[in-house]
C-alpha cells in the first residue's frame, strides 16, 4: 500500500463504505479535507498536515472514492461526502471526547465541510476555507435544498460501456496530471511529491468512479450560497493570486460578517504549499483565537 502522509491509516465506521483518514499529533483535532478532482487524495494536505501535527491531533481523511477509502462503482454527490465527514467526526468524537471541533477543507471540498458543520453546527468549532468553490462572479446559487448541477444524461453517457474509463484514463496521464497541477499552482513550480502521488491514485482499481461523477457535475451544490448563509461558526477563508481559481468576487456577501475572516496570499489555489510556514502561523493564529 502507498501511502499518501506519514502518519497513521485508520479505518472509520462509516454508512458511506470503507473510509480512511490518516492520523498523527497530539491535542485538540483538527479535520483536513481534499479537494476533489480526477486524482485527488489526503496527499493534497500534506504540508499543513505535517505542520500543525506538531500542535494538534490531525485527521487527514480520504473521501469516498479516493485514496484508501472505498472506491465503488456508484454515484458520488455531496450527501455522500458530507455524510464521510459527519463520520469521521463521529469516529473523533469517541476517541477525544463529544467536543466542537476545527476543520479545514479545500477547493469543492470546501462546500461538502460547510455544509456538515450548517447540519450539526455544534461539532464544529472553526471552518478553514482554502480556494473554496461557490464564490466565482456575483451569481447567488441559492436553489432548492439538496439541488445539484449534476448532469444526469452526462453521467448515464460516462457509464456506457468504455466510455467513461477511456475520459478518465485520458485526463489522468502524467502529462495531463502535471498541466493541471500548473493550472492549479499558477506556475510551474509544483510540488514534485503530490504530483507522483497523483499518478499512483488514479492507477488504482475503481480510480475512476467519484472523478466520473465529479465531470458530471453530480458533486457542485446548487443551494451553497443558502449554505454559507447558514455557517455561525468562525470562519477563515483563504485564497490565491494565481492560477485558474482567482475569482472570488462573491466573498464580498460575508465582507462585513463579525464570524469571517479573509486572507489573500501571493501564490496558486495552494498556498500552504507554497507558503508553508506564513500558512501554518495564519492557520494556528485562527485557531487560537476561539
Amino acid at each position: 500500500m502507498n501511502l499518501a502522509l506519514n502518519g497513521q491509516l485508520q479505518t472509520i465506521a462509516s454508512g458511506t463504505g470503507h473510509l480512511c483518514a490518516y492520523v498523527k499529533g497530539q491535542g485538540r483535532p483538527l479535520i483536513l479535507v481534499h479537494t476533489i478532482n480526477a486524482a485527488a487524495s489526503a496527499a493534497e494536505v500534506r504540508p499543513v498536515f505535517e505542520s500543525l501535527s506538531q500542535h494538534r491531533t490531525v485527521y487527514a481523511i480520504d473521501l469516498p472514492g479516493y485514496g484508501n477509502s472505498e472506491r465503488a462503482d456508484r454515484l458520488y454527490t455531496p450527501r455522500l461526502m458530507t455524510d464521510a465527514i459527519h463520520d469521521l467526526v463521529k469516529h473523533i468524537q469517541a476517541v477525544h471526547g463529544p467536543q466542537a471541533i476545527d476543520a479545514l477543507a479545500v477547493s469543492l471540498s470546501c462546500e461538502f465541510l460547510a455544509r456538515a458543520a450548517a447540519e450539526q453546527p455544534t461539532h464544529f468549532q472553526t471552518l478553514s476555507l482554502v480556494s473554496p468553490t461557490g464564490f466565482t462572479g456575483l451569481k447567488l446559487r441559492q436553489a432548492q435544498e439538496g439541488k445539484t448541477y449534476g448532469l444526469n444524461w452526462l453521467w448515464k453517457l460516462l457509464q456506457g460501456p468504455g466510455w467513461g474509463l477511456s475520459i478518465f484514463n485520458l485526463l489522468t496521464r502524467p502529462k495531463v496530471i502535471r498541466y493541471f497541477l500548473k493550472k492549479t499552482w499558477g506556475s510551474d513550480n509544483i510540488d514534485e511529491e503530490m504530483y507522483r502521488y497523483a499518478v499512483w491514485t488514479t492507477r488504482q482499481p475503481g480510480a475512476q468512479h467519484a472523478p466520473l461523477s465529479f465531470l458530471s457535475a453530480q458533486l457542485f451544490s446548487a443551494d451553497i450560497t443558502n449554505i454559507y448563509d447558514k455557517l455561525t461558526q468562525k470562519v477563515w477563508m483563504s485564497h490565491g493570486t494565481r492560477g485558474d481559481f482567482v475569482d472570488y468576487r462573491g466573498k464580498q456577501r460575508y465582507a462585513n460578517s463579525q464570524n469571517w475572516c479573509f486572507t489573500v496570499y501571493e501564490s496558486g489555489a495552494l498556498p500552504y504549499f507554497e507558503m508553508p510556514d506564513q500558512f501554518s502561523i495564519d492557520l494556528l493564529q485562527f485557531l487560537n483565537k476561539t
